[in-house]
């Protein structure tokens, strides 16, 4: 990660998607995979003006369902139809950390990852 991306990243309190396009969804799921390895606990809001994110979001409550993801995971993902419920639904965002995954510190500490095993 450059340096100027890991300072943002470091600075955000979530992450908060618009509609968009195939870039959108690359990083949506870019992120989302980030919160499963445990390098951040913050929100992913997808602002789902008029519907837009409605499949997207039944597509993840079925991999739920079909156990290709937790529960727990799908969690962090919000969303919400007006910007007002959006931004509610980010205030009372309180992260839920998934016990079945190994704990990674992602530090950059002399630049090196470890491991730590619940």
């Amino acid at each position: 990660m450059s340096d100027r991306m890991n300072a943002m990243f470091n600075h955000v309190d979530a992450f908060i998607a618009l509609p968009g396009g195939l870039g959108t969804l690359e990083e949506i799921f870019h992120i989302s995979f980030w919160a499963q390895l445990h390098i951040h606990h913050k929100p992913i809001g997808l602002l789902n003006v008029n519907g837009f994110y409605d499949n997207l979001l039944s597509f993840l409550d079925q991999a739920v369902e079909q156990k290709f993801l937790t529960s727990l995971t799908r969690q962090i993902i919000i969303s919400a139809a007006t910007a007002e419920q959006f931004i509610d639904q980010l205030q009372s965002f309180i992260p839920v950390i998934d016990p079945s995954m190994s704990r990674i510190n992602w530090s950059t500490m002399n630049s090196r990852k470890s491991l730590d095993w619940i």
